[in-house]
Formats: structure tokens, C-alpha cells, sequence
């Protein structure tokens, strides 16, 4: 997988470097593979701050520092949770970017009823700028589903960042 998105990753750090500006990751249902991604990367420190795997409520509650009700009619695996997510973890993190991803992957059922093989990832970026690319794999292939969430959400960072 990481031997896959390193070239992704390569050219995003280029595009950061280039900007002089960093991003900070919410990994969902990704499990940490994006991040894990843009640190195969020599130097990431120039370009990525951090970030934390959200799985559970007790992650979000901790990584995104919002109250409950911000998430009030909000559903896992979507547009407006991932723009929310993408948002705080980049406010939080003291980055430029966020980058969040929200899915579901298969082989148990998602808190929120969202189905297996779909996933939203969001960018967050300077001056307003908000970016999201939905993921329908149709497939309940837990880790085929993870590799290709977390291509996704590195694809969707990279056109952000070349707009």
C-alpha cells in the first residue's frame, strides 16, 4: 500500500514545500494510512504537523476540541462531517490544510448507518478555500476499501493544493 501513495505523497510535499505551508490529518476509516503515507516522505516534518486516527467518539471529542452539538444532524461518511473534521484538525494543529477522511469500510456496520465501500474526504484550506470528493467503491472488502479510501484522500489533497 504505502509503496502505492508514495509517489502521491511525494508529489503533495512538493506542492506544500512549494507554498511553504503544512497540513494536519484526520485519518477515519483510513486507519492512519494517509498519514502513514505522507511520512514515507524524507523531511515530512517541512510539510506535515501531525494529525490522529478518528475511530472513536472519544478520538473526535479529543482531536477536534468541539462540543457535541456541532455534529447535530451530521452523519459519518459525509461531505458536511468531513468538511467539519477537516476544518478543526487543521484549526487545532496550527496547520494551513486539514485533511480529514470519514468512511465506512465493511465488515461490521458503520455507528451511523453508512454503507460499506463509501467514504467523504474534505480539505480545509487557507482563505476559506473547501474541497470534498465522495468515494463509492461498492464493496464490503474491508481492506481493499481502506487502501483505496486513503488514495482517495490523498487525491482529493493534491487537486486542492494544484487549484
Amino acid at each position: 500500500m504505502l509503496e502505492q501513495t508514495h509517489e502521491q505523497a511525494l508529489r503533495i510535499a512538493d506542492l506544500l514545500r512549494q507554498r511553504g505551508e503544512k497540513v494536519a490529518v484526520a485519518d477515519g476509516a483510513t486507519g492512519g494510512l494517509v498519514a502513514a503515507s505522507l511520512l514515507t516522505v524524507p523531511g515530512a516534518l517541512d510539510f506535515f504537523v501531525g494529525g490522529g486516527v478518528v475511530y472513536s467518539f472519544r478520538a473526535r471529542d479529543i482531536l477536534f476540541d468541539l462540543p457535541r452539538d456541532a455534529y447535530a444532524g451530521m452523519r459519518g461518511a459525509s461531505e458536511d462531517y468531513a468538511l467539519l473534521q477537516a476544518r478543526a484538525i487543521r484549526d487545532n494543529f496550527g496547520a494551513q490544510w486539514g485533511l480529514a477522511e470519514s468512511g465506512s469500510v465493511g465488515g461490521s456496520s458503520h455507528p451511523s448507518g453508512a454503507p460499506a465501500g463509501r467514504s467523504c474526504a474534505a480539505v480545509a484550506g487557507p482563505g476559506g478555500f473547501e474541497f470534498t470528493r465522495v468515494t463509492e467503491t461498492g464493496s464490503d472488502d474491508r481492506i481493499a476499501n481502506m487502501e483505496a479510501f486513503a488514495r482517495a484522500a490523498l487525491a482529493t489533497l493534491e487537486e486542492a493544493l494544484q487549484r
